[in-house]
Order: structure tokens, then sequence, then C-alpha cells
């Protein structure tokens, strides 16, 4: 392992100004760190609204298994809409847009790139093979670390009143412990280390700790998004467009975790779990392990990260926790990011494996239906990550060393 101790006195760059930017970004500021935060136009008129001025309010619960809290007002270093103005001179840079917004962010940080630096994507959805292939295609050799999460440190919403993004987020809960892996994994143990330089990570450093992955694709198995949100979006669609209408006293106060989920839902969700363990053991890497009694719950298998492996709220209690969060429509991101790129990243696996993903597929159809999109065109390719060509062993080669093997 490297000594990544001149991570320490570098300033922190994040890339994104949504709820995880916004709650990443104040909460390295409050643990006295130099921080730069960054959006895109036209995007960032909205999400940088006053955040210059007055920084960003950063409170919430933030309930978790030991305890650890920190709020406050929060200012920057810099606020920004130049990606390369953000990350100058920056040590760590903090990538937190859904996947969609991964080419637009990368097309601006690639050319300002500079050895040493250590990018973080949370969550990763397979934003480090698409940051890897970029550099390739761009020439780009400077020596960074680049790798992933399986999900933000936080659960967090971002206020909203009248349709106006105000400076302030809530955060509910804070993850105690988060996997993660670097592309390549020779270079897991320095990123793993870096993460003791991230004041957001501060609550998983003080808890149980981080957990290395077995390469970035055990990440994107491990990703909670997809078996969560997809099925409980889409079969609890009934509650979801029903709540405010005819039952329940205000639409946006649903979600799925708290009027959608049930024990139907939780079979669904643990056999969409054993396709991906089943694609994981095809592929040759690993996956994040849970019983199915976890899937049985409230907070299902999410409530671990944050509370531990005891925490359980039966089906017949509420989850106070959850209320407001949500979705509020089907064309929401639990299904417009989780279905091409989670479900469908996963269907093109099993055709490469030869494993039957009927649930997942299933998902996709639905989706497809209910929004009138084709998401199998639509869908995340393994040829867009760059691995559609490449045999087994070329692809553990490439995962784990960093050896690619070009298409021929």
């Amino acid at each position: 392992m490297g000594d990544m101790s001149y991570l320490k006195e570098k300033p922190i760059a994040v890339l994104g100004a949504g709820a995880v930017g916004k709650a990443m970004a104040a909460d390295c500021a409050l643990a006295g760190q130099k921080v730069r935060i960054c959006d895109l136009e036209p995007f960032a008129e909205k999400t940088l609204f006053g955040v210059k001025e007055r920084g960003i309010k950063f409170y919430g619960d933030q309930l978790n298994l030991y305890g650890f809290h920190r709020s406050g007002q929060a200012t920057f270093d810099r606020v920004t809409t130049d990606v390369a103005e953000a990350v100058e001179g920056a040590g760590i840079v903090i990538v937190t847009t859904p996947a969609i917004g991964h080419r637009p962010f990368f097309e601006k940080l690639i050319p300002a790139l500079d050895d040493g630096m250590v990018i973080h994507i949370f969550p990763d959805n397979y934003g480090s093979l698409v940051l890897r292939k970029m550099m390739r295609e761009a020439g780009c050799d400077k020596k960074v670390i680049i790798g992933g999460w399986s999900s933000s440190t936080y659960g967090s919403r971002v206020d909203i009143k009248g349709g106006v993004i105000l400076p302030s987020v809530r955060v509910y809960y804070r993850a105690i412990t988060l996997r993660g892996a670097s592309l390549p994994s020779a270079d897991q143990e320095d990123f793993l280390e870096s993460t003791k330089y991230m004041g957001c990570m501060d609550a998983v450093t003080n808890g149980d700790g981080p957990v290395g992955g077995d390469t970035v694709m055990d990440i994107g198995f491990s990703n909670v998004n997809p078996v969560l949100h997809c099925p409980g979006t889409i079969l609890g669609v009934g509650v979801l467009e029903n709540y405010g209408v005819i039952f329940g006293d205000d639409k946006y106060k649903f979600s799925i975790y708290s009027h959608a989920y049930c024990p139907s839902i939780s079979e669904v969700q643990y056999a969409f779990y054993q396709e991906e363990c089943a694609l994981a053991k095809a592929m040759g890497v690993g996956i994040q392990h849970y019983e199915k009694e976890h899937f049985f719950s409230r907070e299902n298998i999410l409530g671990q990260e944050y509370m531990g492996t005891d925490y359980v709220i039966p089906f017949d209690q509420q989850d106070p926790i959850q209320f407001g969060t949500g979705p509020f429509s089907v064309n929401h991101r639990y299904i417009t990011e989780d279905i091409p790129v989670g479900c469908h990243v996963y269907h093109e696996l099993g055709k490469k494996f030869g494993v039957k993903t009927p649930v997942i597929d299933s998902m996709i159809n639905l989706a497809s239906a209910m929004l009138n999109r084709d998401f199998y065109a639509e869908g995340y390719t393994l040829d867009y990550l760059g691995i559609g060509h490449m045999t087994k062993e070329e692809m553990h080669k490439y995962l784990r060393e960093g050896i690619y093997k070009d298409k021929d």
C-alpha cells in the first residue's frame, strides 16, 4: 500500500449538486476540509442556487447504529460550473451524478486529471468502467486511481419548496459500512485507504468500515438500488398512483418502503437477488451476501447499511424514517436509471454467461410497457462498458490487473 497522506492537505472536488453531491460536499466541509462543488449548466442554475452566497444547510436525524452525527451550515472554497476549476489541485474527486450524468462530467474531467488524483464514484453504476474507457479513447494516461461504491453514504433529500431547489439537504440515515472497489483491483488498497481523508465517509470509517469488493463488477451486483427500487416501484405501482388520490392524505408522504413493500414483493426481490448471485458466480466475481430473511422487512436489505443485520421492522409496523422519500411517479430514476443501467447490464451478462434472468427481464418488460419506452434498446450494453468483446479470462485480467485486451 502506498502512502496516501498527501491527500490530507489537498482540496476535495465534488461533481454533481443533487442530494448526494450536496450532502457529501457539506459533510466534508463541516469536517474541516477545503471543498469545491460543481454542477453543469443548465442544471446548475437551479442546483447551485444560493450555494455560493450562503453555503448548504446540512441537517436531519442521520439515523445510524453508532449515533454518528454532524450538522451545520457548510461553506465552500469554490462553487463553480467549470469542472477543470473544481478539480484543479484536488486530491480526491467525488462523482455523485446519476449514471446519465457520467459521460458529460467525464468529458470535462479527463483533460483536467492529474497524477495522484483518486476518483470515487457514488454509486459506481459502472461509471468506473465508462471513465477508464473514455480515458483510453482520449489517449489519457494520467496515473489516477478510479473506483466506485455500491451506494451513497447517506439517505438524503434536497429541500424543494414550490419547485425551487433550496441550498439545504436533509440526511435521514448514515451508512456505517459500504462496499467499494477500484478499477483495476490492483489499486484497491490505496483506494480504500483514501477514504480516511474524506469527511463524508467518517460514519463508515468510525463505524464498521468500508468493505473491498471483488472487482468493480462485484460493486455492480452489490448495488442495492435495482433489487430494491425496481420490484418495489413496479409491483407497488397501484399504491404509488393511488396514494393521495383515493387513500392517503398527501401524495408527497408516499414511500415504497413505508407503503408498498410487502411479503410478496420481498419474494420477488429475493428471486431477483438470486439471479444476481448466479450471474456473479458464472462471471467469477463476488457479491454482497444477504440471507433470505433480510429481505422480509420494511427496510429490506437497505437497513443493514446503517443499522446492521439485526435491524428489522416487521411489515405490520410503519417506517417513519422513509416517509416522503417516494417515488411519486413511475417516471423516476428508480425506473429510468435502475432499469436501463442496472437491470439491462444483468440481462446482457446473462446472455454472455448463459444465465437465465426471467425476474430481472420481467422488470425491463414491465417498465418498458409502463413508460412506453424500449429499455432493451436504451440500456447499457457490455460494449458500451468496453468489455463485450472479452472472454472471461480477458475480463478478469482487465478488472484485476488493468491489462486491457483491444477488440480484434
